[in-house]
């Protein structure tokens, strides 16, 4: 089927129920997922020879690899999908490839938006599948692609879908899975490709100062849950996990948002907050070190001198907490570290002079921690080590996709070999011959324990060691992770034995209630692209077309504009002043405007505003500006009454309305503001720029491209885009 490839026997067996139906695999890590998709997509390019095959990963570096793995076997057009690839540039990839890789956000504005027609799309392969739960990016695309394409199939490939069923059920009932292949370790005819990995727990002492400081910290936290017991939210004051701990929370806030701001109440929940940062801070003590303890604890000393919030400066204030940070600092000071840190140098030590070569992976939780190990192991001769981290800077922390995929190649040319790894590191990376895994810390999450673990063991037998600190945390999440592994092999038995899973996948969407010929078109502000709002309304077949709104989130007739905001954003938007001036232009440009407020919290409660002053806003909107309000419970039934007016709107006049047929601006001014701000990608702002400088709209229309550019905020692509609509003939 592909040249130079000899699939394994339960490649094939597995191979042939993808091909008649929508199948998960879960394979062990290095187990070939990747060629199971490759032979499927064989298969269904030999039958659709013109069809298109869409490729999901969650991160760039990992479509790119399977980009490059494919490369190897396909001569067929293959084109990287991410964010950084301009719209329309990714619009003319898409027409010129057969073969697309792609992160799911961009894939998602792209659908959304109409650049891509996924019709003649015959597969869809969703690496990493055990994401595609709750409103993650891969649900909505793969219920579009089920919905769109003449001829769909859907590949889900995983190594650890999780340990909870009603999580496995809800990722097959999103990817509309009618099939799951499983093997594990102990399968015979996967057995003999497995290699053994030998993992070793490493314990380590806590010495007595760290003691001292924990017993500090603990003391903080139980005198936080006495106070609460008190309240009657506690019957015992020591709560054990930290899922106690947000649950309790979580059930407080659900207190207020339902509108209890009684004094037991509110206390209560400023004492939880508390105690989750006094809980991180034993956290950080127990299993990173003395660094990141004072880094977290000196941050929120800082905080407690500026911040107006009692929580941090009661902390701060606590007697207990007070003997933690001064042990702490002394610590600091006296450069003492955690015991883990000394045996993970004489580890790494040890590696380094028995194999020069060596290649050696290591896991933490938290930059702080990677950044600190790297000076450590820095130090050691022929240790060369690297951080690899995800893209948002924190504390200075952070790589771009493009500085993560030269990290992994100079991992894998042998520039570096030791690679201090995040989370980002976790999911399906092939980096061959990785001689050792090293956990500077258990993690309680079976799913990413697997993922960790499977970055060794891929040729050659492999290794892990795990670091802990005993009588700590550590050992309860390494606990944690275990039983759950052994449930999700359970589940997945079971599973395997019978499909009990009911895939219904009848969609109860709003088009089934909606009795017209007419096809609906919504615009939409493009800032609303990643919205709920937006995936709903393409879900039940309108037409949304994003565009840059000076006024409104939503255009639903030339007549209707709607401005929608979350309960929390309402009321921010009244403390800074925003609502007021989005009133003003809402009525100016709209004849029908409309204020929708979505979410069940109470208005009255989210924030600490007197009543009165939400009470005139409210007035306000409704008798000053005369705009109504209606308040919805979700997104879902936000859509409901976005699709039911556009309804309304659009079969009663003429649904062919454009973006600029709203009420014609008052003023010769605003009409030309008005003119220019129609060009394409061309705002408000940039429009009165322009005018600025061009003193009026012929001299806009007339100028040339290098003319235009010389105004402000005018760069190539705005420049060439204006005269394109000026010159261009009409198509």
């Amino acid at each position: 089927m592909l040249d130079g490839f000899k699939p394994r026997l339960y490649q094939e067996t597995i191979l042939s129920n993808c091909v008649d139906k929508n199948t998960l695999v879960v394979l062990p890590t290095g187990m070939g997922k990747t060629a199971v998709a490759m032979m499927l997509t064989a298969q269904r390019l030999k039958q659709f020879p013109k069809s298109k095959i869409i490729f999901l990963a969650p991160t760039k570096p990992l479509a790119e690899q399977h980009l490059r793995s494919f490369k190897k076997y396909f001569s067929a057009p293959a084109v990287l999908f991410t964010g950084c690839v301009a719209p329309k540039k990714r619009q003319l990839l898409w027409n010129d490839s057969q073969l697309v890789f792609s992160t799911p956000q961009g894939l998602v504005n792209d659908i959304v938006s109409g650049r891509i027609d996924l019709k003649d799309v015959s597969l869809l392969i969703v690496d990493e599948a055990h994401r595609a739960v709750g409103s993650y990016d891969y649900v909505f695309i793969a219920k579009q692609f089920n919905k769109k394409a003449s001829f769909p199939k859907i590949l889900a490939l995983t190594a650890s879908p999780g340990s909870d069923l009603q999580k496995i059920e809800e990722v097959c009932k999103n990817l509309f899975i009618e099939s799951v292949e499983i093997r594990t370790d102990s399968d015979p005819d996967v057995k003999p490709y497995i290699q053994d990995i030998d993992v070793r727990f490493v314990k380590v002492d806590l010495p007595g100062d760290f003691l001292q400081i924990k017993h500090f910290l603990e003391n903080c936290i139980k005198s936080k849950l006495s106070e609460m017991k008190k309240f009657g939210f506690l019957r015992v004051a020591n709560l054990v996990s930290k899922r106690d701990f947000l649950a309790l929370q979580s059930k407080l806030h659900g207190m207020m948002a339902s509108g209890n701001r009684d004094f037991p109440v509110l206390k209560s929940v400023s004492l939880m907050a508390e105690v989750m940062k006094a809980q991180h801070a034993l956290e950080l003590l127990e299993t990173q070190g003395i660094n990141s303890s004072y880094i977290y604890l000196n941050k929120l000393v800082s905080e407690a001198r500026s911040s107006k919030t009692k929580a941090i400066k009661n902390l701060v204030a606590d007697l207990h907490f007070k003997s933690a940070y001064i042990q702490t600092e002394k610590l600091f000071n006296d450069n003492i570290e955690h015991p883990k840190l000394g045996e993970l140098k004489k580890l790494v030590k040890k590696e380094v002079d028995e194999k020069s070569s060596v290649k050696i992976i290591l896991f933490t939780q938290f930059r702080d921690s990677a950044v600190r190990i790297k000076k450590e192991l820095e130090s050691i001769p022929g240790v060369f080590p690297a951080v690899f981290v995800g893209q948002i800077k924190k504390n200075g922390t952070g790589l771009s996709q493009k500085e993560q995929l030269q990290t992994l190649q100079q991992f894998r040319d042998g520039l570096y070999n030791v690679l201090i790894a995040t989370s980002v590191a976790e999911e399906g990376l092939d980096i061959p011959s990785v001689d050792l895994v090293v956990f500077y810390e258990p993690i309680p999450s079976a799913i990413r324990h697997i993922q960790r673990r499977g970055r060794t063991g891929r040729q050659e037998k492999g290794r892990v060691i795990v670091l802990m600190a005993k009588n700590t945390r550590d050992e309860g999440y390494r606990w944690s992770a275990h039983h759950k592994e052994k449930r999700m092999h359970k589940i997945l038995e079971n599973l395997k034995k019978n499909l009990s899973i009911k895939l219904e996948n009848k969609e109860h969407n709003l088009t089934k209630f909606i009795n017209t010929k007419t096809e609906l078109k919504i615009f939409a502000d493009f800032r609303e692209k990643g919205n709920s709002i937006v995936k709903e309304l393409c879900d039940n077949n309108i037409v949304v077309k994003l565009e840059v709104l000076d006024c409104a989130d939503y255009i639903l007739s030339s007549r209707v504009g709607v401005e929608v905001k979350t309960v929390p954003d309402f009321v921010n938007s009244i403390v800074d002043g925003r609502l007021l001036s989005q009133l003003k232009n809402l009525k100016q440009k709209f004849e029908r405007p409309l204020i929708v407020i979505e979410g069940e919290e109470n208005l009255f409660t989210v924030r600490n505003v007197h009543p009165n002053a939400i009470r005139g806003m409210l007035a306000t909107i409704s008798i000053s500006y005369g705009i109504p309000i209606i308040q919805t419970k979700d997104f879902k039934e936000t859509s409901a009454l976005l699709v039911s007016i556009a309804k309304r709107e659009q079969e009663k006049n003429n649904n062919d309305f454009s973006l600029h047929s709203d009420k014609k601006p008052l003023t010769l001014k605003e009409q030309q503001e008005y003119i220019i701000s129609s060009l394409p990608n061309i705002g408000p702002t940039a429009a009165k720029e322009l005018l600025k400088h061009f003193k009026s709209v012929k001299n806009i229309i007339n100028a040339d491209e290098s003319e235009l550019k010389k105004a402000n905020k005018i760069g190539n692509k705005l420049a060439k885009g204006i005269k394109d609509v000026v010159e261009k003939d009409y198509d």
